[in-house]
């Protein structure tokens, strides 16, 4: 089976404080639609501090073999902006149960379909992070946060961008044995809340997953007998419910 199935990261970084900021940036994957170049990603933060929040965005990219590796966003040939994504603000201070917003800018050309991580890293403020804040607060933050330890979270999203023409052609190859679905498209869709149960006992379920399908890869499972297969299909604003049984 040719599964392909990108991940959301989440890195941990610690810090002394006895009290901090939690930060939620909600979906793991995020999806720009061939007719936007902008997309409104919110940061909440539900702690009892203020998050300031460094945004940093990579493309992923993928070798000959399809190993992804993530590399620094280029810059267009003008020498003035990206060829990608970058975000805007992408310096945040995040109140304590409030929310902020950033927005994830694409520059470039849209002819193929491309994959960006983006990460929402909390941060005690430095003078060299850019932050607009005094050195007075700064410093008045990190007396808040001086004793005890405290773990600030950061979370990696993937951002997907869609090319401009895109589209969606699924195609499936089922036999009594095995189910594949072929992306014959030029963008992804997306196997959702797939779950393998048995038809005997509603409780005996699977783990339920979640799997991206890029252009040109399969998704595909082999057949248990006595067992019915459940999942969305998302091709864009289209969902569709499946089921397979096999018994």
């Amino acid at each position: 089976m040719n599964r392909v199935c990108l991940l959301g990261l989440l890195s941990v970084f610690c810090m002394p404080a006895n009290a901090g900021p939690q930060i939620n940036v909600g979906t793991v994957y995020d999806y720009l639609d061939a007719d936007k170049s902008t997309y409104l990603k919110r940061v909440f933060n539900s702690g009892d501090s203020t998050a300031f929040v460094k945004v940093n965005v990579l493309e992923i990219v993928y070798d000959a073999d399809g190993t992804p590796k993530e590399v620094p966003v280029e810059t267009a040939t003008d020498g003035a902006s990206r060829n990608g994504v970058m975000a805007s603000p992408a310096r945040l201070i995040v109140p304590a149960q409030g929310m902020q917003g950033t927005r994830l800018l694409y520059m470039g050309e849209r002819d193929r379909e491309r994959y960006f991580r983006v990460r929402f890293v909390p941060v005690v403020p430095e003078k060299e992070d850019e932050f607009l804040v005094s050195s007075e607060e700064r410093e008045d933050y990190k007396k808040n946060l001086s004793a005890g330890v405290n773990v600030m979270t950061g979370f990696g999203t993937v951002f997907f961008v869609r090319p401009k023409d895109a589209r969606f052609e699924s195609v499936i190859n089922e036999t009594d044995n095995r189910y594949e679905l072929r992306n014959n498209g030029n963008t992804v869709v997306i196997v959702d809340e797939f779950k393998s149960c048995s038809l005997s006992n509603e409780s005996d379920c699977g783990a339920t997953t979640k799997h991206h399908v890029m252009a040109g890869k399969v998704f595909g499972f082999d057949k248990e007998k006595g067992r019915e297969y459940r999942f969305k299909l998302i091709e864009g604003d289209r969902k569709n419910d499946l089921k397979i049984v096999s018994r």
